[in-house]
């Protein structure tokens, strides 16, 4: 008989300000399971890395993989955060230094090989022999890992054949899944070889694990609220004869006295390191308005075309998340002002088409001005007003182009965000656009160059 017990995490996204309660729970659990004779494995299924916060961003998520060092976890996956909110080159070297395997089965290089750092299985064998096979799948988004000089494949793909590769080689299938809850459904129902499924990327929450068939899957929801724990009972042959799950939430976990500190000193270390990279100095202050236009959603435009190299450019106000004032602007200065993990993209259509666009953001204009966006990568408040640069509408639902009326027939190029894509206000841009994403840096990148341009140092 054995007790084999793993402790989990997801969607960490760089909430550190969470970290120091799990960091003491997971040290106190897994002392705690030890002493008492069971074998503890501790994993992550991806997203712990998120540049929204300013040490993450300051140190293209080192800082992430020195604290998953720190607690020695046993393999870990990664999430859309850790895959394409970094650049082919960063991801690359993220796992220089991790102490850990990344257990990734499903991202290759353009030439078909893996990356060093990506192992499609990790086998682990626990004190009293049981063998461990832990294997991993990462959210595979064609349309944005292509531009970022990756191929990624769908599980279909490749569980089949790497279940074959695999047979008789592990008493205990553990598969860290990136994929979000009706994926991870689906392959407990159709692959019940699979003994645990630990789940994230859709920030799901399963206090107490859910079973189809014989498959065990788990989640912690998002942002280090919860922990996880599964609790395995292995015969004396190896077999799992019992599993469980629990979720513990981080918010009734004891807080110590030098939490508060501990917490703050990651973000002023980080917002430190920014701070001391400056871009341009701004003559005069740019306001925002989210409800009208304004300058400093003026100037966020006239970058975006700059960067997309076209006349027309298309964003939201609620983007930035406060006033520019006048003076030097720094790293850490763009960092506040547009903290989202988003590219920009090309959008090409026909006049008709982009038409139809412009009378979609008409239509959307009095809604979204206030609309409360969540997620989607976005980190603002609300959506605010629709701005354009180079476009304009009539009342009378002319749109006209650099001053021209569309032509139905001709093909126009603007420069906006790959947001649009995933959220549900501009259909035209999924159905009808010729879409090229702009890889690998983010909006505030763009804005960064734009400024230091057109209002430099010196």
């Amino acid at each position: 008989m054995e007790t084999l017990t793993i402790l989990h995490t997801n969607d960490l996204h760089s909430h550190f300000e969470n970290w120091p309660k799990i960091t003491r729970f997971l040290r106190t659990t897994r002392e705690r399971e030890r002493a008492a004779g069971h074998s503890v494995l501790l994993l992550d299924d991806g997203d712990a890395m998120d540049r929204s916060h300013p040490l993450s961003e300051a140190t293209d998520g080192q800082i992430n993989i020195e604290m998953l060092n720190e607690l020695q976890y046993d393999a870990v996956t990664i999430g859309n955060n850790e895959g394409i909110g970094n650049s082919h080159a960063v991801l690359t070297h993220l796992y220089d230094h991790a102490n850990f395997p990344v257990v990734l089965a499903n991202l290759f290089e353009p030439d078909g090989t893996r990356p060093q750092f990506a192992h499609p299985v990790v086998h682990k064998v626990t004190p009293a022999g049981t063998r461990v096979a832990i294997i991993g799948f990462t959210a595979p988004f064609f349309l944005t890992y292509t531009p970022n000089g990756w191929r990624v494949k769908t599980v279909g793909d490749l569980l089949p054949d790497l279940l074959d590769d695999i047979a008789g080689t592990y008493d205990v299938l553990v598969m860290l899944s990136h994929l979000g809850i009706e994926a991870d459904r689906y392959l407990a129902k159709h692959y019940p070889q699979i003994n645990v499924i630990i789940g994230g990327h859709t920030h799901h929450l399963l206090k107490q694990g859910e079973m189809v068939g014989h498959t065990l899957i788990t989640a912690a929801e998002k942002y280090g609220h919860y922990v996880g724990q599964i609790t395995l009972e292995l015969d004396d042959n190896h077999r799992v004869m019992t599993s469980r799950a629990a979720t513990y939430p981080v918010s009734e976990m004891p807080t110590e006295p030098d939490d508060q500190a501990i917490i703050d000193g990651y973000r002023d270390k980080g917002l430190a390191m920014l701070a001391a990279q400056p871009v341009a100095r701004l003559p005069h202050a740019f306001a925002i308005d989210y409800r009208h236009d304004s300058p400093l959603r003026q100037l966020g435009l006239e970058a975006m075309a700059a960067e997309g190299h076209t006349d027309v450019s298309l964003m939201n106000a609620g983007l930035f998340l406060h006033d520019l004032d006048a003076g030097v602007v720094t790293k850490a200065t763009l960092h506040s002002l547009l903290p989202h993990p988003m590219h920009l993209m090309r959008v090409t259509l026909t006049g008709r088409d982009m038409w139809r666009l412009a009378m979609e953001g008409e239509k959307n204009r009095p809604f979204l001005r206030q609309f409360h966006m969540v997620g989607m990568s976005f980190r603002g408040k609300i959506f605010g007003d629709i701005g354009y640069a180079g476009l304009q509408v009539s009342p009378k639902r002319v749109v006209t182009w650099q001053g021209q009326p569309l032509e139905a027939d001709a093909t126009y190029t603007l420069t906006t965000l790959d947001h649009y894509l995933f959220i549900p206000f501009f259909p035209t841009i999924e159905i009808m656009g010729q879409n090229e994403l702009l890889f690998p840096d983010f909006l505030r990148d763009a804005f960064g160059r734009y400024l230091a341009k057109r209002y430099p140092l010196d």
